[in-house]
């Protein structure tokens, strides 16, 4: 197949891999934001409960993994690259390979379904700075379009849910975020129309959203409910029926999903008398694999038909130039992915 790119550059958040990591990697996330050193110390608690390993760098080797062997199988035949944000592999040192295998130009799929400042722009200005860091010769890199409405990725989504069902009601969670940063994206519209597309394809009436991960400080707006405030509001009023907790919000089972969900909104439920299972997030479910090789091929064919699911349209190509803009200054980003 002829076709403009040479290689495709999976991009993430990164996370430590061991214990020694834990603080150089979060003062990397933090670097040249003004966080407490009590609240960085107190988030490293939550990867020490782990063993220090958060396990996000193995979840893309496994997607890498997956994705790879699809394309080999059924095209189009590409190179996969990988390149964090926050950890090792660093971007400037993945992108600065590609140029010395003589990568000319690439395309990125990150790793963040639905649109913000964090989730979006910030990883497109990644991308060009460690473009910038490596100078002459490195590739272009086009990113591949936001997928929250693409069929694929709800159906994929809707499969882990089933997995986890029976329940009374199903609770979507997603990262909390500054209302500063929300207001002028289209996260919570395309939030609200991904969980009403799986709540629908699971034949579930009685579904909600909270948030979760907040890392601002209290005198800050950040959205909410947070999923255990959600979940006591809901006992105070005599509702104690069984809830799947679906993290639609996320793509694997890293480090915020293992404790926000699985240690504290578990124990919250526990001591409410609340019966709950959480759901798995898409990883590496064959439908979402897919779904990466039709975003690919998308832009290989530009009269391919692009799918979404739902009233709104699939997203376009290149992002408008006010697309997701950088919160204010003042307004803390988020801390972990």
């Amino acid at each position: 197949m002829n076709h403009p790119y040479d290689a495709l550059l999976v991009v993430s958040f990164g996370g430590p891999e061991k214990r020694d990591d834990v603080v150089p990697f979060l003062e990397n996330v933090l670097r040249g934001r003004n966080v407490p050193r009590a609240r960085l110390l107190e988030v490293a608690g939550h990867y020490y409960h782990f063993d220090g390993r958060s396990p996000i760098n193995q979840q893309n080797r496994d997607l890498i993994a997956a994705l790879q062997a699809h394309l080999d199988r059924s095209g189009p035949h590409l190179p996969i690259y990988w390149g964090n944000r926050n950890w090792r592999p660093l971007l400037a040192d993945t992108i600065r390979q590609m140029r010395d295998d003589g990568v000319k130009r690439a395309l990125a799929f990150v790793t963040s379904v639905f649109s913000s400042y964090s989730g979006c722009r910030q990883y497109r200005e990644n991308i060009e700075a460690a473009r910038d860091e490596v100078g002459a010769g490195a590739p272009i890199i086009d990113k591949i379009r936001p997928f929250y409405n693409h069929p694929l990725f709800l159906e994929a989504m809707a499969d882990r849910v089933r997995e986890a069902l029976p329940a009374a009601e199903l609770v979507f969670t997603a990262h909390s975020v500054p209302t500063s940063m929300a207001i002028d994206a289209r996260y919570i519209p395309q939030l609200t129309e991904a969980c009403m597309q799986v709540a629908t394809l699971v034949g579930i009436n009685r579904w909600s959203l909270a948030w979760q991960s907040r890392s601002g400080p209290p005198t800050q707006l950040w959205l909410e409910p947070d999923i255990s405030a959600y979940l006591r509001n809901r006992a105070d009023t005599g509702d104690r029926s069984s809830v799947v907790i679906a993290p639609i919000g996320f793509l694997s089972d890293h480090i915020e999903v293992l404790w926000d969900l699985d240690v504290e909104a578990a124990a919250t439920c526990r001591e409410l008398g609340i019966p709950m299972r959480r759901c798995p997030t898409v990883g590496t479910h064959p439908k979402f694999v897919e779904m990466i090789r039709e975003l690919i091929l998308e832009r290989l064919e530009p009269q391919r038909e692009r799918r979404a699911l739902g009233s709104h349209p699939p997203c376009g190509d290149i992002c408008p130039p006010h697309c997701c803009p950088a919160p204010p200054p003042t307004t803390p980003r988020r801390v972990i992915p």
